[in-house]
């Protein structure tokens, strides 16, 4: 069956989610309440941001800001898929930057950019992810955490070859992480209408 791809997109400067023939959901989230603290992060870093995000990543010396939470979800089949949220950082600095060199126009080509990039990481990271139900776990909760915990580490694999691809491309240094706790896995059914009107995991 073919790969569904529903994101529910938000940003500030910005805009972004995902494509491959998805159908926009326009409902935006409030960000609850976060830590104040800030993680330096590299490419060994692995994406568990805890139960509330840092409100600042340090990335190669550069100060990147939460810009917005994207929802988004995917089907690998008519049974298997995963939804959650996933948290875009982007450097104010080089924001305000392009807009004074390249004026606010460039941000649309740059929305149609991270647009393919999330939809291209959860892609692959979905398919890296073993969905199958383990007839040894202790129960749906168990379940639940294994799989996320593979999750976090593919889509972070994912993200660190296109992320500095977009980088060298755009010169707008930004990183999107999976969202741990938000993240739920469908292993009985999935389908677009389940993506969209399912909710995320509680964060907490």
């Amino acid at each position: 069956m073919g790969l569904k791809l529903i994101p529910l997109l938000f940003l500030i400067a910005l805009t972004s989610c995902s494509t491959q023939e998805v159908k926009q959901v326009d409902t935006v989230k409030k960000i609850a309440p976060l830590d104040t603290n800030t993680l330096i992060i590299d490419q060994h870093t692995d994406a568990i941001l805890g139960l509330t995000p840092p409100m600042v990543l340090i990335k190669d010396d550069k100060k990147l800001s939460i810009v917005k939470i994207m929802d988004g979800g995917i089907c690998k089949d008519d049974l298997e898929g995963a939804k959650g949220e996933f948290i875009l950082y982007a450097d104010n600095t080089d924001v305000e930057r392009l807009k004074r060199e390249k004026g606010n126009a460039i941000f649309k080509t740059f929305e149609s950019q991270i647009q393919e990039l999330a939809s291209n990481v959860l892609h692959t990271a979905i398919e890296n992810t073993n969905l199958s139900v383990d007839p040894f776990s202790l129960g749906a909760d168990e379940a639940q955490q294994t799989l996320a915990n593979q999750f976090v580490v593919h889509f972070r694999k994912a993200t660190l070859e296109a992320i500095s691809q977009f980088q060298k491309d755009t010169t707008l240094s930004i990183e999107i992480f999976a969202f741990k706790p938000s993240l739920f896995f469908y292993q009985k059914g999935c389908n677009e209408a389940r993506l969209e009107e399912d909710p995320a995991a509680p964060s907490h």
